[in-house]
């Protein structure tokens, strides 16, 4: 792999209607109030109770940042420069990394989710020596499938990841090539 931990503090990613910048406490209010139990449906991950833990979220993505381990951007409109969610790329030490992706409710149905991947994945490919790409998805968040599969993606393994005592996901597993659209 290039080495360019110092870069991901600096990283901008350009696509045709969005901006992707590295997180920042500049985003916290926004992060905290879009990141809300209907976005987190599909993810391992709740929704924050207070700001104090997207705060510390923040914290620790920039310390991944300068460690060169994920890249964990928020996505602007490139013309307003509105948040639209976050965008990473984690494992990126190792030769396997995994996307992930939210946007905001009003953010879905314009296709955002796939345009922020793909330039991810852009800027990978010109900067990573990676072997593929996992993209980890619900088995019923059928808007998130369709970013892999756009990118021809192939399922590659299927498990189950049990979020509370009452809520199990059932996770389709991408394998994203490097010979893959983007």
């Amino acid at each position: 792999m290039r080495d360019i931990k110092m870069d991901l503090l600096s990283v901008e990613i350009l696509t045709n209607r969005l901006k992707l910048k590295p997180v920042s406490m500049a985003y916290k209010e926004e992060m905290f109030s879009e990141f809300t139990e209907d976005i987190t449906k599909y993810m391992c991950p709740r929704s924050p109770q207070h700001i104090s833990e997207t705060e510390a979220f923040i914290e620790n993505a920039i310390l991944d940042l300068a460690k060169g381990s994920d890249l964990r951007l928020v996505i602007l409109k490139k013309d307003s420069q509105e948040f639209l969610g976050c965008a990473g790329l984690h494992g990126m030490l190792g030769k396997i990394p995994e996307f992930g992706i939210w946007l905001k409710k009003s953010a879905h149905g314009y296709k955002y989710g796939l345009e922020a991947i793909a330039g991810i994945k852009n800027w990978a490919d010109k900067n990573l020596d990676y072997e593929y790409f996992l993209y980890p998805v619900e088995r019923e968040n059928i808007p998130s499938r369709k970013i892999p599969e756009a990118l021809d993606g192939k399922i590659i393994r299927e498990y189950e990841y049990k979020k509370t005592n009452r809520n199990i996901l059932n996770f389709v597993e991408y394998r994203i090539d490097k010979n893959s659209n983007g």
